[in-house]
């Protein structure tokens, strides 16, 4: 390491906050589905930013539309419309089939938005102010308040107490637990198609469908928060399109913005007109170059051909480990993928990774990949002998 480097991150330490568990290294550029450090160190990046960089770095339409904006203008108040920001909400409703668009800046407002439409529109029905919105065991909504007591892990319900009210937790895959859960309260119920920061566990197709026949003959809404496996993640545009539902509400965040802070929360049907004027807000919600950023997004990640890739790349990574004797199960789907291990812990092979060049994610006692979905199966190849590598020795 350089004495530059030394110089950035003694100065990091003195002048951020310490919440998070960084890794000593600087990170200066990205090129493809590279990265590079301060000392010139380059990187394969199986992370994509946590699922954030659909197209890798330097996509040249992605950084052509983000230039060609930035000329025009770069922010506007939501008194007034804006054109990037009409376009992709036009493109988010034609890919995903839902009625309205609310733009944020994150994740985590995304789902805080869904907790809104979903309270409100209970509310207009009975006039009861103690609804309940069911979250699974083992889920992550984001960091928020509401959204850290919507998230089912009691590692995230410490020291910021008190907590907002209104969220029961129900066991994921099991639909008993989930009926015993459903007070006449219940307005909600909020799930990940692929629990990502749980441990990448997938909902069981018959469960899926258990929970969506309940909820629909009893006007409960779903909520389905798709921040980290929508925009293509799992090889579809939206990962329900896999169990074959649409939820009245799904959250966006991550991929859609390419790099850039994005969110939208998505109302369908019934929710659509749930949160009318006044009753929702974002300053930086839907700002121009980060939408004209999301469009070029969409117009290369929503093509049928573009997520059929994804699915053999998906199918690919696989099929090369196959063979590996200390991965004893590979869950996910497309590129959101988690390896369980034999006997070697997942953060000591992340660990040997990143000395090796490859930058993997662990989630829970998993390896986890999330590369660039427009990674080529070169470079996907080149990633995995690395992690063979790390995951024989």
């Amino acid at each position: 390491m350089s004495d530059t480097m030394k110089e950035y991150i003694a100065e990091a330490e003195k002048d951020l906050l310490h919440t998070y568990n960084r890794y000593q290294i600087v990170l200066d550029k990205g090129e493809g589905v590279h990265l590079y450090d301060t000392d010139g160190k380059k990187y394969l990046d199986f992370v994509a930013g946590i699922a954030v960089f659909a197209l890798g770095y330097q996509n040249k339409a992605y950084n052509d539309a983000l230039k060609a904006q930035i000329d025009k203008v770069i922010h506007t108040s939501n008194y007034y419309y804006n054109v990037p920001a009409i376009e992709a909400a036009r493109k988010i409703k034609k890919v995903s089939g839902m009625d309205r668009v609310f733009f944020t800046n994150s994740g985590a407002e995304a789902v805080e938005g869904a907790i809104k439409a979903a309270r409100k529109y209970a509310y207009l029905k009975d006039g009861c102010t103690d609804h309940e919105i069911i979250a699974m065991n083992h889920s992550f909504h984001g960091r928020t308040m509401a959204t850290l007591s919507a998230t089912g892990q009691d590692c995230f319900h410490n020291y910021f107490f008190p907590f907002p009210e209104g969220f029961v937790y129900a066991e994921a895959n099991d639909i008993d637990d989930l009926l015993k859960k459903m007070h006449n309260n219940v307005c909600a119920v909020m799930l990940e198609y692929i629990q990502g920061e749980g441990g990448v566990v997938p909902l069981d197709s018959k469960y899926v469908d258990q929970l969506y026949d309940f909820c629909a003959k009893r006007d409960i809404l779903v909520i389905a928060d798709e921040v980290q496996t929508g925009v293509g993640r799992t090889g579809t545009f939206l990962a329900g399109e896999q169990y074959a539902k649409k939820a009245d509400i799904t959250t966006l965040a991550k991929g859609l913005g390419g790099g850039l802070p994005i969110g939208a929360c998505l109302a369908n049907g019934k929710c659509a007109d749930v949160l009318t004027k006044g009753m929702h807000g974002s300053t930086f919600g839907g700002n121009p170059v980060v939408c004209a950023g999301g469009l070029a997004v969409l117009e290369q990640v929503a093509k049928p051909d573009f997520l059929a890739q994804v699915l053999a790349k998906g199918a690919h990574i696989r099929a090369a480990l196959r063979d590996c004797e200390e991965v004893t199960e590979i869950t996910g789907l497309g590129l959101m993928l988690g390896l369980t291990l034999k006997t070697k812990q997942a953060a000591d092979v992340k660990q040997a990774a990143f000395q090796r060049g490859l930058l993997v994610l662990t989630a829970k006692d998993k390896v986890r990949l999330l590369p660039p979905l427009n990674i080529t199966i070169g470079e996907l190849d080149s990633g995995l002998a690395i992690l063979k590598e790390c995951l024989s020795q």
